[in-house]
């Protein structure tokens, strides 16, 4: 790590934290059903919540005006306290967003005055923050399917925003791994890159179906390992549930977890294939410790989607599974690095 690039670093790396901790509320917000309590979008206004009474109740009544109040909460004897609550998550997520698009576009700014950027690091940083727009966007678009018809967000919609956060902040470690890792690797074995890149998309497929299974709370059915139900490995309801098999596999809550949770072992397989194929090289420190993290990481978070399903999804370990998700990202990143440049 060169010297000069001490505080770019420090800048991404703060961005990836950042970035962690903006998925975190999104799952809190998602768990506790909070993401449809703020009904419009604004990106400068309303970058607080409301500080009055009257206020807090001009919301409540514009909030009552949209089908999940109309449908869902009007029948739970729902109050103002608890649209306070969800409109707390709802509100610190965004908040997060836009601190993001602050610290992320600032400092670049600075770096760039300064001359701290090289060309390539500057090309990688646009990118970067065109990456940070396009995820606004996708929130927006998000929450507007849930506030026409469906009280409920589009899963598809859900897990693109989701998925892209997850490639957001892959892409920034990436860019920050570049600056501390200045030097050519000459230890660049092929055949474990190939297979890191293949278990790279395998993770991010499993990571979308995440998105699809909190989207239709599919986790809240099925609550059986390693069988769907009694005697069943697949449950009926998979191919019975939509239209057609596709349908069943995209759209039917049984279908989705089905995918996840037996997708699951394709994906702890390839990461254990890439730990043994790595036995017959010769590795540096670095690459080592990247694939024996990324074993490590794959066996939790496996045994907590476990959990997670048997217990129906409560909060702190629905949270603390796409906490992990998270934590293996950045471990299959790091490896991915360490292998490629």
């Amino acid at each position: 790590m060169k010297k000069e690039n001490k505080s770019v670093i420090i800048w991404l790396l703060s961005g990836c934290v950042l970035l962690f901790l903006m998925v975190v509320v999104g799952g809190i917000t998602r768990l506790t059903n909070s993401g449809l309590s703020m009904t419009d979008w604004h990106l400068v206004t309303d970058t607080f919540p409301p500080l009055t009474d009257a206020k807090w109740q001009a919301a409540f009544d514009e909030y009552k005006k949209f089908p999940e109040y109309q449908k869902i909460n009007i029948h739970n004897d729902f109050q103002l306290a608890d649209y306070k609550f969800i409109y707390f998550w709802e509100w610190f997520h965004r908040f997060i967003g836009r601190i993001i698009g602050l610290v992320f576009f600032v400092p670049f700014v600075y770096f760039l005055i300064r001359k701290k950027l090289d060309t390539p690091t500057i090309k990688k940083c646009i990118v970067l923050l065109a990456m940070g727009a396009f995820q606004g966007f996708l929130g927006w678009f998000m929450v507007r399917s849930g506030l026409i018809d469906n009280p409920d967000v589009s899963h598809f919609r859900l897990s693109l925003h989701l998925t892209f956060a997850f490639i957001t902040f892959a892409y920034t470690l990436w860019v920050a791994l570049d600056l501390i890792y200045p030097e050519r690797n000459i230890n660049k074995i092929l055949p474990l890159r190939k297979i890191a890149r293949y278990a790279l998309v395998a993770l991010l497929i499993q990571i979308i179906y995440g998105g699809f299974v909190a989207g239709l709370n599919a986790g809240l059915i099925h609550n059986h390992w390693p069988l769907m139900s009694d005697g069943e490995f697949i449950h009926e309801s998979v191919f019975i549930e939509q239209s057609s098999l596709i349908k069943n596999l995209i759209e039917g809550k049984s279908g989705v977890q089905f995918v996840h949770r037996t997708f699951a072992y394709f994906v702890v397989g390839i990461i254990l294939f890439l730990f043994f194929k790595s036995k017959k090289y010769t590795l540096t420190n670095t690459q080592a410790n990247g694939i024996n993290t990324l074993v490590v990481f794959v066996f939790i978070q496996f045994l907590l989607g476990v959990f997670t399903l048997l217990y129906s999804v409560p909060l702190a370990l629905g949270l603390i599974h796409q906490i992990m998700a998270f934590f293996l990202l950045s471990a299959m990143t790091y490896t991915l690095h360490r292998l490629s440049k």
